[in-house]
């Protein structure tokens, strides 16, 4: 059976490295990047020779070439981080997330982590505005990494961004669901979603649920009926618009297909709820259910088996 006091998370500290980077020339700073993204390099194997600095761009990391008052705003967000005890809190939140998960499915295997916590990019408006301050990656088996501006909101949810990212990661460890970017479906990462915006509910209440996917959207029967008609998609591709919304998609270069930011969260959230309802189960006991088992009994409880799959 897992120990939970085995588990090794490693937080790496990266307000002195943040720190670091930008007390670097700006021709120094890529390399300066690089090295803090180092630890987290695994998070990547099946990529031949990635470069971190482009993974750090990628996540809305805080840019290496910006005006004195941008660079003041990023100093300011490490500062704001700190004093909102972030690093400790996301381990914290960790342990309990892992302790829950343990509990929930007893022996499941639960990886070492290596957690990165990062200030994102103030002059990004996609990141900023649309996305609200969070752009978080749990889904390779062992690393979590938090891209995060310090608004009241996203400070108030740490915890939640935290478990929210580790339900994906034991979800894809070694033991769990085979993520296939090949035959995946929208319906997979839709489930995924809803399991873990559902498990830090029940750890965290509502602060659980991610919070650029709006009250209206979570309760749209329209969205949850348009999401489910996507459940089929295949190709990751396009699973940008399906989960994130249209103004994602937009951005990565995919197709829009007609859905409000955080939609896939959204409906992933009330698909999963309507599974547990049936089952009396929870989000943490269901880490491991495979999304056509939940899609299964959840879509007839919803009355829009015909537009999902199972």
């Amino acid at each position: 059976m897992f120990s939970v006091h085995a588990m090794n998370i490693s937080v790496i500290d990266s307000a002195a490295g943040m720190r670091h980077v930008l007390d670097q020339t700006r021709h120094e700073r890529a390399e300066a990047v690089r090295d803090l993204w180092a630890p987290m390099a695994g998070m990547y194997h099946f990529i031949p020779g990635i470069d971190m600095l482009g993974v750090h761009a990628q996540n809305f990391g805080f840019p290496l070439d910006m005006t004195p008052q941008s660079e003041k705003r990023v100093r300011d967000a490490i500062v704001a981080l700190e004093a909102a005890n972030a690093w400790t809190r996301v381990r914290t939140a960790l342990q309990e997330g892992a302790a829950a998960l343990a509990a929930g499915d007893p022996g499941i295997p639960v990886p070492d982590l290596q957690v990165l916590l990062l200030a994102g990019n103030p002059t990004n408006d996609h990141f900023m505005e649309e996305i609200q301050g969070l752009s978080a990656f749990g889904g390779i088996s062992g690393y979590i990494s938090m891209t995060v501006w310090p608004t009241e909101q996203v400070l108030d949810r740490l915890e939640a961004i935290a478990v929210h990212e580790l339900h994906h990661n034991v979800r894809y460890s070694p033991g769990g669901v085979v993520w296939d970017p090949v035959t995946v479906t929208v319906g997979e990462h839709v489930v995924a979603e809803g399991l873990a915006d559902l498990f830090a509910a029940e750890l965290y209440g509502d602060r659980g649920y991610t919070h650029f996917a709006s009250e209206r959207t979570r309760s749209d029967d329209a969205v949850l009926a348009k999401v489910a008609s996507g459940l089929k998609v295949t190709g990751m591709a396009d699973f940008a618009a399906w989960v994130l919304g249209d103004a994602s998609a937009s951005m990565f270069g995919g197709e829009p297909v007609g859905l409000p930011t955080g939609a896939g969260y959204a409906a992933g959230a009330r698909i999963v709820q309507a599974y547990l309802d049936a089952t009396g189960t929870t989000a943490a006991q269901n880490v491991r259910t495979p999304a056509s088992d939940i899609l299964a009994v959840a879509l007839p409880a919803l009355d829009l088996n015909d537009a999902g799959a199972h």
